[in-house]
């Protein structure tokens, strides 16, 4: 493999070969593809939007709900091009004026004058190159978070507001930007600079190790998150004794669900919309969470037809083949990026090198413009891991109906998407490229075709 590299390498590695204008094409290309995606999306909700599809006819959804949604879709979609054409526009200008070895060279001043605060025994981890990556890191993201701030205040305070479904207030909103810019220095700077240790030290092998140490990670976030990070933004309480209770319980135990604690989580706090889901380990036990604003919008029966959804992804170890996956996934990508990691000419084409007179082919810089040439496969994957997710999906919710809940199953799930006022009406390309889950009237379809296969093999 280290030989098909090299020669690889060799290849791309040409001189005068202006990957800049590569990086270029593929940028305006997904832009133009992701644009013309989500207007096929809008014409079809702008076209279809008043009609409730014919498998849901019998839910009787009113009129007021369907056209209430189809508004909400418009205004999401067409803000999120807009979005697009806000971070479209970003990245070209950091690309034509050479911003990042400007950043680069501003976060190796940066580190000069803080030389003397860093700790004499952290130098064996850290060294010159993985310093700066890790200052340069922390100068690009705050520069991030400063220009998102727009879209994300109009996306939280006007959009999501006129709908009904921000709870956020301005000081909560900014605690919770401060608190994650902590987490992610505190956390994400170790994490980082071990990664790019990683790479420096195993040479042309360092995708191996990498994707052992990145799994690792995995396993750390899933045991810590619970633990100390989500009770920095959200309050857990143990759901009360009563009926609900009772029948999760049961639920779980018919099904082995290894089950240590039922939570309750102050959703409601920052979103109208309505969630579940697990925490823990895929070997290990688990602790439910519910929103508060499931429990409030849904009966009893309909909550623990959810849950009952999100035991299948369990039984089905759905959780532990994503991961696998994904882990496959983070090892072609790395593989594909040793080919790029010491090219000159790519280096040189976004001005690491004269005439901005900078020497160094930092990895670190390497590795975020490999995600712009890397866009074309990352489309296909998009579309090859929604696939997996939905046809995961599909089972989940043929496991829930062999619970005996497929009727409470489609009534909650009809009311999630009224209460969320997620679009009835989905263009084939778009539900592709942009779901991981089915459309409702395609989960609901398969749950009766289960259905009637069931009743028909009684039959015989």
């Amino acid at each position: 493999m280290i030989s098909i590299m090299e020669s690889a390498r060799k290849f791309m590695d040409a001189p005068g070969f202006n990957w800049k204008s590569l990086v270029l094409g593929f940028t305006v290309s997904n832009f133009a593809f992701e644009s013309y995606v989500k207007y096929r999306q809008i014409v079809c909700v702008e076209k279809n939007g008043d009609k409730i599809p014919k498998e849901l006819e019998q839910y009787k959804i009113d009129s007021e709900t369907v056209i209430k949604s189809s508004k909400y879709s418009l205004s999401k979609l067409k803000f999120s091009i807009f979005a697009g054409i806000y971070d479209f526009v970003q990245n070209v200008l950091f690309l034509k004026y050479d911003a990042l070895p400007y950043i680069w060279s501003k976060s190796g001043l940066v580190l000069s004058s803080i030389a003397s605060f860093i700790p004499s025994w952290s130098t064996w981890l850290t060294g010159s190159v993985i310093s700066q990556s890790l200052v340069f890191m922390g100068i690009f993201m705050i520069v991030n978070i400063i220009s998102n701030i727009p879209t994300k205040y109009y996306q939280n305070f006007i959009l999501e507001e006129s709908y009904g479904f921000n709870k956020l207030t301005l000081k909560l909103w900014f605690s919770d930007t401060i608190k994650e810019l902590f987490l992610t220095c505190a956390l994400g700077g170790p994490i980082l600079a071990a990664f790019l240790k990683i790479m420096y030290m195993f040479g042309d092998s360092f995708m191996y190790y990498l994707s052992v140490f990145l799994f690792a990670v995995q396993i750390f976030f899933i045991v810590v998150y619970p633990k100390f990070i989500q009770p920095l933004f959200n309050t857990l309480t143990p759901l009360e004794d009563g009926e609900l209770k009772t029948a999760i319980e049961l639920l779980t135990e018919k099904n082995n669900f290894p089950l240590d604690k039922l939570y309750v989580i102050d959703g409601s706090k920052r979103s109208g919309h309505s969630n579940a889901y697990f925490m823990g380990l895929p070997w290990g036990s688990k602790q439910i969470v519910l929103y508060d604003t499931l429990i409030h919008h849904s009966t009893i029966p309909e909550v623990v037809s959810v849950l009952g959804h999100e035991i299948g992804h369990w039984k089905l170890n759905h959780t532990s083949k994503l991961m696998v996956i994904g882990e496959l996934h983070m090892f072609m990508i790395f593989t594909i990026f040793s080919v790029f990691i010491k090219n000159k000419s790519f280096y040189n084409s976004f001005g690491f090198g004269l005439p901005n007179g900078i020497s160094e082919m930092p990895v670190m810089i390497g590795f975020l413009l490999f995600g712009d040439v890397l866009k074309p496969v990352d489309a296909i994957m998009e579309f090859v891991m929604n696939l997996i997710s939905r046809t995961y999906e599909y089972q989940a919710d043929e496991f829930a109906a062999q619970q005996g809940l497929a009727d409470d199953l489609k009534t909650s799930l009809v009311n999630l998407h009224k209460e969320n006022l997620s679009s009835l009406v989905v263009d084939p390309l778009y539900s592709a490229k942009e779901y991981n889950h089915p459309t409702l009237g395609e989960r609901i379809s398969a749950i009766d075709e289960y259905l009637a296969k069931e009743e028909t093999k009684k039959e015989k």
